[in-house]
């Protein structure tokens, strides 16, 4: 017996209860509470700030005081009334997945740290190509969400770029070298432009074609590559954030294949690459298979915990040189090192989640999970358009509907103001959480449906909140 190990598994599985209890009975409450309470900063501040404690507390009373001060602080997120953002619930497979990823606690960067997490990584990054159609033969790895898949695809475009300009852009750098021309449409997502200033490419640099109604106008890009003489990076979405149109990824494809100096094809499918997992939809992502690179969410569409995400890229010898590292202590193990098509050597076991996620679901529940949040966008969508005072600001092709309040009468300041109002009111409400936005340089509202718990009563419930919010606001 060793009486200090037995103190520490009491202390444990004391911890291990009291967080397991009350994650059931946060979970128990989603349908019922308030999705946001909308705390100020000086609120959550006054909750949680100290000063660092100078000796330490029994594990179990930790959480549970966390738990305690910052409960007003936790939105509803996983729950079927949070619309916000683009924002995913959790399956219970994922969720159970993921807790037992922490207890077990693997390295996910090198198969010798455990060839139990590469290998389950890889056959999820299988299992994602199958469901969405795209080749068998690409390579990938999963990540901490969409921004960084979008940095994966695109620093394997930035060294794709750099060898047809002669150099190594991983090795030499940037500096001295002909300049890495990038294009996109006016809807290129924040996330991928991050990236772009990131990998030292320049966020103000990106050449960019208009995008009516959201999707990029091929004309208007086509006569962009035409100015370019050498290689170019293309990126394109799949499907844009405010209102969820796509561009025509076969289109950029044609284009791509026809630049004299060669290009790239970066697709940023967030969550529009989920559209592929529907035959009903599937047109929407037309062409994406003649991609380059491929990024998108798991946090989204899969269900899965925060935060996870997944890159494909169809050059994989590329994608491994812009990630090439060595050093003494890393010493190949004969399986696949996932740190080779990533920039962290070290990583959280987030495949479990995700095998268990899509185990659980199988194709057939991916594809009725993503028909049954389009059919409750365009069920919402559909009682914008007949409900006075609410005006839909573009056609929902997708699971993402981009509204407004209006007055008659009302001028486009007041209503700009009148709408970043009901953004604040409806998310103090507690019914719902939506987000604003601007749309064709209108303040407007966003609603996204991709929960895996959504029915009509929410969105019916949503469609209260908004109809009580613009009643009751005033210009």
């Amino acid at each position: 017996m060793n009486a200090g190990r037995d103190a520490q598994a009491a202390a444990t599985e004391r911890a291990l209860a009291r967080a397991h209890g009350l994650a059931n009975a946060f979970l128990a409450s989603l349908a019922e509470r308030a999705v946001s309470r909308a705390p100020s900063p000086d609120e959550m501040a006054a909750a949680l700030d100290e000063p660092l404690p100078e000796t330490g507390s029994d594990p179990a009373a930790v959480v549970d005081e966390w738990f305690e001060r910052a409960e007003r602080g936790i939105t509803a997120s996983p729950g079927p009334r949070f619309f916000g953002f683009v924002t995913g619930g959790v399956t219970p497979a994922a969720l159970a997945g993921d807790w037992l990823a922490s207890a077990i606690d693997q390295n996910a960067g090198l198969w010798a740290s455990s060839p139990a997490a590469a290998q389950t990584e890889l056959v999820v990054l299988r299992w994602l190509k199958e469901l969405f159609g795209l080749p068998v033969e690409w390579a990938g790895a999963l990540t901490s969400g969409a921004t960084m898949a979008n940095l994966v695809g695109l620093i394997a475009a930035r060294q794709w770029a750099g060898r047809r300009l002669g150099f190594d852009a991983a090795a030499e750098g940037l500096a001295g070298h002909s300049p890495i021309v990038v294009v996109a449409s006016t809807e290129i997502h924040l996330s991928a432009v991050k990236c772009l200033g990131t990998l030292g490419l320049g966020r103000k640099q990106v050449r960019k074609a208009s995008a009516p109604g959201g999707s990029v106008d091929i004309a208007a890009l086509a006569t962009l590559l035409r100015d370019i003489d050498g290689p170019v990076i293309i990126v394109g979405n799949a499907a844009e954030v405010n209102s969820g149109h796509f561009d025509d990824i076969a289109a950029l494809a044609d284009l791509r294949d026809s630049h004299p100096g060669g290009a790239w094809l970066h697709v940023d499918g967030a969550f529009g690459l989920f559209a592929s997992a529907s035959p009903r939809l599937a047109h929407l992502t037309r062409g994406i298979e003649r991609a380059d690179s491929v990024a998108s969410d798991a946090h989204k569409w899969l269900n899965v915990p925060y935060d996870s995400g997944f890159a494909f890229v169809r050059d994989g010898a590329i994608l491994r040189e812009a990630f090439a590292a060595s050093g003494a202590y890393v010493v190949g193990s004969g399986g696949w090192d996932p740190f080779t098509h990533v920039p962290e050597m070290s990583r959280r076991f987030r495949g479990l989640a995700a095998w268990c996620a899509l185990k659980a679901f199988g194709r057939e529940g991916y594809r009725a999970l993503v028909e049954r949040c389009v059919d409750h966008a365009a069920a919402f969508a559909r009682w914008v358009e007949a409900t006075p005072d609410v005006e839909l600001m573009n056609p929902a092709p997708l699971n993402i509907v981009c509204f407004r309040i209006v007055r008659e009468g009302c001028g486009k300041a007041a209503t700009d103001e009148l709408n970043r109002l009901a953004v604040r009111a409806i998310q103090e409400d507690g019914r719902a959480f939506v987000t604003g936005t601007i749309w064709n340089g209108q303040a407007a509202i966003r609603a996204a449906f991709d929960n895996w718990q959504t029915t009509l009563d929410d969105v019916a419930m949503l469609q209260a909140a908004v109809k009580d919010v613009a009643t009751s606001l005033t210009p």
